[in-house]
């Protein structure tokens, strides 16, 4: 460990030891968040405060010192004075920048006007061994950042801004959620059969039991489960995984909500969706419109909304999503990989290519093909198409949502076209025990899949997913990159 300790920030550590001066103490005054001491500050001078926190730049100008001081609520400038601190003058060149600290001291300013406590009281609350990213506001790398995000945290505030955000946000989808009457529940991570998705999983093994099983890709199934039970509004905000790429939209696991509500279809969902969106804006950002990668969206309600087929043929130059011959010639003329695939999937790999980039949104694409809805009830109007809807901003999917299909044989026989072109994102085996869930009566319900990270990419402004993840996965590397060449860059950039 004593190779990557600044050595001279290692001596200091001896010293004060030496001195006995405690570098990590057990317990340290209690202290008052930043943010209240400057409530006021302007009416409240000379009044006594504590507060905690890590020490910014450290100026010395000899009887005289200065430093920021930051905690989680904001920031204020410390004065030091030898004359007030007759103790801790001798020892001051002992506790520098990023050391965490407990300061007292009197409300006030300097010549220049800027709110300043004036110390009268020093407290070592823990020794920084490392010296911190250069410049203290200048962690730029951006791999060393995602790799060290403690480091980032401290050392970017808007970073740390960023994930307040996110807090707030998970935070009001719940208060949302539950407002309207829905339950927080829970369900397995680990699964025998996966399913709810289409997506390749995680696969892990149970040693008591000697069964191999799935990290899951999707609460859905089990939620729905739920509904059959008679709990007719539920939720879940949790961590699904799937063994897919990385990219800038693209995390192996991610957050997602999840809510299901019974004698509801995808109409209702809509208006919860938009309720939800209006509710983040006002409680969590303070308006409608957002900057995503330059451009400014506008959040407020009513949402677009646009057939999923009528977008394919707009695009397509005026081609049937239904014509599997005109499907096939187009994907070969885009390029697109078809052999082995079904033509459902051919063509849907068309609509990816050829619509999502381009739908600006906010808008919800609706009445997507049947065939590839398996989960999902068939439109009363056209069996052909699905009471499915995607929410796309910025051509980024972020929300998915059926009409839940709630027939136990179509549900089965749907289970059973699907075992015949199985792939490694398709489960093997059918999920009997979802089609005796099924058989016991669920209710017409309405179901809803929302992405967090990416949602939070949305409303705080984030280019990349991990930018919103605390730590997003990276490849291994064998040497983590040193802290005094955390600037320079890492190998291993996904």
């Amino acid at each position: 460990m004593t190779d990557r300790i600044a050595e001279d920030r290692l001596q200091k550590l001896k010293t004060l030891r030496e001195r006995e001066i405690e570098p990590f103490p057990a317990r340290v005054p209690a202290s008052t968040p930043i943010a209240e001491c400057l409530e006021g500050i302007d009416s409240r001078q000379d009044e006594v405060v504590t507060v905690a926190g890590r020490l910014g730049h450290v100026r010395d100008f000899g009887k005289l010192r200065f430093a920021h001081l930051r905690d989680l609520s904001g920031n204020i400038q410390i004065g030091f004075q030898r004359d007030d601190l007759p103790d801790f003058w001798p020892n001051r060149k002992l506790i520098e920048t990023a050391d965490h600290v407990v300061i007292r001291g009197r409300l006030g300013k300097t010549k220049k006007g800027e709110d300043t406590i004036w110390a009268d009281d020093v407290v070592l609350a823990s020794k920084c061994l490392r010296h911190p990213p250069e410049k203290w506001h200048g962690m730029k790398d951006t791999e060393a950042r995602y790799r060290m995000r403690y480091a980032d945290l401290f050392a970017n505030p808007e970073v740390r801004d960023t994930f307040v955000i996110r807090s707030k946000v998970v935070a009001e989808i719940r208060n949302y959620f539950q407002s309207l009457g829905y339950l927080e529940v829970e369900t397995p991570i680990l699964q025998s059969i996966f399913g709810g998705a289409t997506a390749r999983p995680f696969q892990t093994h149970h040693n008591a039991l000697d069964m191999p099983l799935f990290m899951r890709i999707a609460p859905e199934l089990y939620l729905k489960r739920l509904i059959v039970g008679g709990m007719e509004r539920v939720f879940e905000v949790g961590r699904v995984f799937r063994n897919e790429g990385i990219s800038m939209r693209h995390n192996p696991e991610f957050t997602m909500i999840e809510s299901y509500e019974a004698y509801a279809d995808y109409r209702t969902i809509m208006e919860r969706v938009e309720g939800l969106f209006a509710h983040l804006c006002e409680s969590v950002i303070g308006k409608t419109t957002v900057t995503f990668r330059e451009k400014e969206y506008n959040l407020r309600p009513p949402f677009d909304k646009k057939r999923y087929c009528e977008l394919f043929s707009e695009a397509n130059n005026g081609l049937d999503f239904f014509d599997e011959d005109g499907v096939r010639a187009r994907a070969k003329e885009l390029e697109l990989k078809t052999d082995g695939l079904v033509w459902e999937k051919v063509a849907n790999d068309i609509f990816e290519a050829t619509v999502e980039d381009n739908l600006e949104g906010p808008v919800f694409v609706y009445d997507y093909p049947t065939a590839i809805c398996p989960l999902a009830k068939q439109s009363p109007d056209d069996p052909r198409v699905a009471e499915r809807f995607e929410l796309f901003v910025a051509g980024m999917e972020l929300g998915n949502a059926f009409s839940e299909l709630n027939d136990p044989q179509d549900q089965e026989e749907r289970f059973r076209k699907q075992l015949e072109h199985v792939d490694d994102e398709s489960s093997s085996v059918m999920d009997e025990d979802y089609i005796s869930a099924l058989e016991f009566g669920m209710p017409p319900a309405g179901g809803l899949g929302i992405g967090v990270d990416r949602l939070c990419m949305l409303l705080t402004g984030s280019s990349t997913i991990r930018d919103v993840v605390l730590f997003p996965l990276l490849r291994q590397i064998k040497d983590a990159p040193p802290e005094d060449k955390a600037t320079d860059g890492a190998a291993g950039t996904e």
